[in-house]
């Protein structure tokens, strides 16, 4: 296992970024169409057939996530995979009609310092293609595709990555792009939330504080009482083999959603667009009650776990007053 959301087969993950933009798309490609669904409960969600993946909507399996930068100007970004899926002539198929199914979610990163003059088209649309055409088993961490220019209250943003198994033997991996209007440091001390969950000092083994001050549990929100309704997000992608319907699905991305919480302080805050699509590749055969459960409880540790990951492995962005990498401070 690499701790990746690639340690499920048939998934792949590709980046393409800008620096100067301070901004990028991550794509996660499906080799083979799979079941999957949404939770969502930040007040500010940006995101591309939502509808669809309801569990009463009719088509049950999608061909890949697109995850970008750009706010809404970033939905676009589904479309650059479509077009990459459409060459594979992949898609659901409508008579002679090929129609790939790419749900998206979009970050807000647009006052980060990059250049954001692009003229008259985002960017997304192109930089998802080759996000596509990049997708691969192995993919970096931290500051990179989406995760480019994301923020939390305090350190700089990223994407993270982790994955675990069930005790009978299934497979979950998450991926998270974090740009949190809270934060996901206990403090602005070298602790995550995320620590009782950690593997392995898979993001710097620091433990958690003997003891907590006031001054750590105080919120710390990004842009304070001026945040706007879209400044922040984060976006998960949470993949098991194991076979799910639909509604199941859709379970499984509400309990993951909890992993937010054990990850980021506060969560799911009106400013916040917090995303968690559930995808299922559907190898291996779980009970519908006690093995969903169990599968949802590995899925909120591997989020939380994949959180942390983001912003440990993140660096700054080179701009005037951008905020320091946690790597920065405690190395």
């Amino acid at each position: 296992m690499k701790n990746l959301i690639t340690d499920i087969s048939g998934v792949r993950v590709g980046h393409a970024d800008d620096a100067a933009l301070a901004s990028g798309v991550t794509a996660v490609i499906f080799d083979s169409p799979a079941v999957a669904s949404i939770d969502v409960r930040g007040g500010g969600p940006g995101t591309r057939e939502d509808g669809l993946l309801k569990p009463e909507s009719t088509v049950q399996e999608i061909d890949a996530i697109a995850l970008s930068g750009g706010s809404a100007l970033g939905l676009d970004a589904a479309g650059g995979v479509q077009a990459w899926l459409a060459e594979q002539d992949r898609g659901l198929r409508i008579r002679e009609a090929i129609i790939p199914i790419v749900p998206g979610a979009i970050c807000f990163d647009l006052l980060n310092g990059g250049n954001k003059a692009w003229g008259r088209f985002p960017p997304y649309r192109d930089l998802a293609y080759a996000a596509a055409c990049a997708a691969s088993t192995d993919f970096a961490l931290g500051s990179v595709g989406a995760g480019l220019g994301a923020t939390t209250a305090n350190f700089k943003g990223g994407l993270g990555s982790a994955s675990a198994q069930t005790g009978g033997g299934v497979t979950v991996g998450a991926l998270a792009v974090v740009n949190a209007v809270g934060s996901v440091t206990i403090g602005d001390g070298p602790w995550f939330w995320a620590a009782p969950f950690e593997l392995n000092n898979e993001f710097g083994g620091r433990g958690l504080p003997a003891s907590f001050t006031p001054d750590m549990l105080r919120a710390r929100l990004k842009g304070g009482p001026e945040a706007t309704p879209s400044e922040n997000t984060t976006l998960v992608v949470v993949v098991t083999d194991a076979v799910l319907t639909k509604s199941q699905a859709k379970r499984l991305a509400m309990i993951a959603q909890t992993g937010m919480a054990r990850a980021i302080y506060p969560v799911h805050a009106p400013t916040d667009g917090d995303v968690v699509y559930a995808a299922a590749t559907g190898k291996k055969p779980i009970d519908p009650l006690s093995g969903l459960t169990e599968l949802g409880m590995v899925a909120a540790n591997t989020v939380s776990r994949a959180i942390a990951r983001g912003v440990h492995r993140a660096t700054a962005l080179p701009f005037p007053g951008a905020l320091p990498a946690w790597s920065d401070r405690f190395g």
